[in-house]
């Protein structure tokens, strides 16, 4: 019988029918800005609150395992590009079980994704136009991001290029205002030196470790680049060079921003947590309609993240499909773009979004659960399937190790060690405690039908 524990079978090739309509500009645009989420805008108020200015730290620590999950992430993209990143990355060093479980439970996180970034996009319009229904405002959305992904990639990647584009010139100028300011150069303020930087662990240990699980889950998006460089004009390259500056854009964007905040603002103003950490230190700057510009930016990023949501759930389930693992109607492709899968991702999404109506006390409370600590799973699929495969691809393809893991394995490990510790730290605390759990039940349900369907396929 087969062996069950590993698979370099063909079906692991992408369809060539897949188009290669992302140009370089596009993939750089898309790794530079799918570091700045709308999870930095809208979430980090809440880290603030609880860790003061010790969030600096939390979003290092962090920060520095992002940066091992990238590198991992980008040296197997760049040895073998695919739309199915992770999830193909993962049935390689483990088998199809392993790839299966990953992706699909990536999927799930990332419909859901869609109608929630539906919904925060809809709250903000809906301000702008009184009286008017959320539902609307979230099927409008759908509509336009379905019809762009369902023509031709390259409006996915022309649509990320310019959201994109607006999110980096927006940070940038927040971070050049706040370095004026911290300085006293900037007209009309005074530097507050360290005022505001104490206590630094106003509520000890425990707010430092709050802060830290609000920042890790700011980093999700990051996979979208490796996901997308499948159908650009050179993947490998691509690849490289995205994962090779994500330690700069993570060190600017993330921790730059939150020194400033801390820096400028008192973390424990009700502002901070109300209106959001950069309208707050906007507001405090005096700088004129700060409120409504921040209020553009968060639109931007959470139609951004909705973008790359339906690109990415559709590309994820294509692949999974075209390794056998799913309904062939998804991998079903028309132009260069799976359409079936699209179309799928966005009826999902919206589906989420009606249940947020229809179902907000049970059901949709339990959804929210399950995908909670799912983009964690995922880096540990990422990490032990870099643990895995690098020796393989020494041995097999060394050519192909265009991008490598700092000091393998030894950082591996590190990186192993840190997300265990933020499992630990999660089952500590009541509120991530249930997300945990659900996120995990629902990932052993999927791996048990993943190793059913893998020993299926290996006694045929």
């Amino acid at each position: 019988m087969p062996s069950t524990t590993r698979s370099d079978t063909p079906r692991l090739a992408e369809n060539p029918a897949l188009s290669h309509g992302l140009k370089q500009r596009h993939l750089s645009m898309i790794a530079l800005g799918g570091v700045i989420g709308a999870g930095l805008f809208v979430g980090s108020g809440a880290g603030i609150a609880a860790a003061g200015p010790s969030i600096v730290i939390a979003y290092a620590l962090s920060g520095l395992l992002v940066m091992l999950v990238m590198r991992m992430l980008g040296e197997m993209s760049a040895a073998y590009p695919s739309s199915g990143s992770f999830s193909a990355h993962a049935e390689r060093a483990m088998g199809p079980w392993a790839g299966f479980a990953a992706g699909w439970a990536f999927w799930v996180l990332l419909c859901t994704a869609v109608g929630l970034e539906g919904i925060g996009a809809a709250k903000i319009a809906q301000g702008w136009v009184p009286g008017s229904p959320q539902w609307m405002w979230v099927a409008l959305f759908m509509v336009v991001f379905l019809g762009t992904n369902l023509a031709a990639v390259k409006n996915f990647g022309e649509f990320e290029f310019w959201f994109a584009a607006l999110k980096v010139g927006a940070i940038s100028l927040f971070l050049v205002l706040g370095v004026l300011a911290i300085t006293g150069v900037l007209p009309g303020t005074d530097s507050p030196g360290t005022a505001h930087l104490g206590p630094f662990l106003p509520h000890g240990g425990q707010g430092l470790v709050i802060g830290l699980l609000a920042s890790v889950f700011a980093y999700g998006g990051l996979e979208t680049v490796t996901i997308a460089a499948a159908e650009s004009e050179d993947p490998v390259r691509g690849v490289a060079r995205a994962v090779k500056t994500a330690m700069w854009r993570i060190a600017v964007f993330y921790i730059g921003s939150m020194a400033v905040v801390v820096t400028l603002v008192p973390w424990n103003s009700p502002e901070v947590v109300a209106r959001g950490p950069y309208v707050a230190t906007l507001d405090h700057l005096g700088i004129p309609g700060a409120g409504r510009l921040m209020d553009v930016v968060i639109f931007v990023a959470l139609l951004s993240a909705m973008n790359a949501n339906i690109y990415g759930s559709s590309r994820i389930a294509y692949s999974l499909v075209e390794r056998g693992q799913g309904p062939k109607v998804l991998a079903k492709v028309s132009g260069g773009v799976p359409r079936i899968g699209v179309l799928t991702s966005c009826v999902v999404g919206f589906f989420c979004v009606l249940l947020s109506y229809w179902r907000p006390d049970d059901i949709f409370p339990w959804l929210l659960n399950m995908i909670g600590a799912v983009i964690l799973i995922v880096w540990i699929f990422i990490a032990v399937s870099q643990l895995l495969l690098r020796r393989r691809i020494e041995r097999e393809a060394p050519e192909k190790l265009v991008v490598r893991m700092w000091a393998f394995p030894y950082l591996t490990w590190v990186a192993l060690a840190g997300m265990a510790t933020v499992f630990v730290l999660m089952a500590r605390q009541p509120d991530t405690r249930v997300q945990l759990y659900s996120s995990g039940a629902m990932t052993v349900v999927l791996a048990a039908a993943g190793y059913a369907w893998q020993r299926v396929r290996a006694r045929r």
